[in-house]
């Protein structure tokens, strides 16, 4: 059943904001109350009906956009962040976002247009081993602008500018370099953007497959090992539903991969495999014959994080400096 805005008592209030065409269905924006302006945690998909939907959801409870005092936004990512600038500029509020993601947006207004980066993605992709037969029809990619740049960057550990409240900043890199959960102390609640969801896991992928010195799923597992050391009485996510057990939920995906490293190493031997053969020799939620060439672009992601991570920790190598990437055990 598809959720409906809800108060969730003590000030807080939560707006399930849909983005369209995709299997997540939605976002959940939550809106903190203070005496100078609600603060929104996450804005949503930029698209008219996700603006209608998060103006409209915080309208039952009677809260104007034009009031909302600032965005606080978990990462970068386009149903987090894409309607934060339009948020401001109808309340005249700011923007917050740690630094590390901040210096990505920034690139991203400067960075290649979008027939570049499918260029880029597809050389990408062939690095890795992709044959020609799979890469001739192309990928089709939504055209997605980049989010409005913060005018407020965070650190781990400081309190967010809510009057009355205090939401404290916990930096969870791996999902993104910047990702920050945020702990609402005076309320004991958690919200977890997507490091720590209800059902799934998300997505943590290498970009390019060998950036040298770039670990995020080491970064994304000693994050979820700093937060299941924490407590909280409710977990907030941004997708799915809200739940309890905050460090049991951490520690199970610290085991799912812990259980994807091991497949890993198991498709691994002394003979050199291309990161694209060990990309299709894992498992999936679809087959691999029946992913589209983008989403085989992000598993392959997936895949090269993991491989960077058992690099780190002496369990394989890759096998000479060029292309296609491939591996084998050390």
């Amino acid at each position: 059943m598809e959720p409906v805005p809800e108060d969730l008592g003590g000030g807080l209030w939560s707006v399930p904001v849909p983005i369209p065409g995709n299997p997540l269905a939605y976002t959940l924006v939550y809106a903190v109350e203070s005496p100078q302006g609600p603060v929104l945690i996450d804005a949503g998909w930029e698209h008219e009906d996700a603006w209608t939907a998060l103006r409209d959801g915080l309208g039952t409870f009677g809260i104007d956009v034009a009031d909302v005092r600032g965005v606080v936004v978990t990462h970068f990512h386009p149903d987090h962040a894409g309607l934060a600038g339009r948020v401001r500029e109808a309340s005249g509020g700011w923007i917050a976002m740690h630094r590390a993601d901040t210096e990505i947006v920034r690139l991203f207004h400067t960075s290649l247009g979008h027939e570049e980066r499918r260029s880029f993605e597809l050389t990408s992709m062939r690095r890795a081993g992709a044959g020609e037969s799979e890469l001739a029809g192309g990928m089709e990619q939504p055209r997605v602008d980049p989010p409005a740049i913060p005018d407020r960057e965070l650190d781990d550990g400081e309190l967010v500018d809510v009057p009355g409240r205090r939401l404290r900043v916990v930096w969870t890199p791996g999902h993104s370099p910047g990702h920050i959960c945020l702990h609402l102390e005076d309320g004991d609640r958690m919200f977890t953007g997507d490091h720590v969801l209800p059902r799934i896991t998300p997505h943590i992928g290498l970009y390019p497959y060998d950036t040298p010195d770039v670990d995020p799923l080491s970064d994304f597992l000693g994050s979820l090992d700093k937060i299941s050391a924490m407590s909280a009485d409710e977990v907030l996510p941004a997708h799915q539903y809200r739940f309890n057990g905050l460090s049991g939920r951490a520690r199970e995906i610290i085991g799912h991969h812990e259980e994807r490293l091991a497949e890993v190493t198991a498709l691994l031997s002394s003979r050199p495999v291309t990161l694209w053969d060990v990309t299709a020799g894992l498992t999936w939620r679809h087959p691999w014959q029946e992913m589209p060439l983008g989403a085989r672009r992000m598993a392959a992601g997936e895949a090269a994080a993991h491989l960077r991570t058992l690099e780190n920790r002496g369990v394989v190598r890759r096998d000479g400096a060029d292309d296609p990437l491939r591996y084998v055990l050390s």
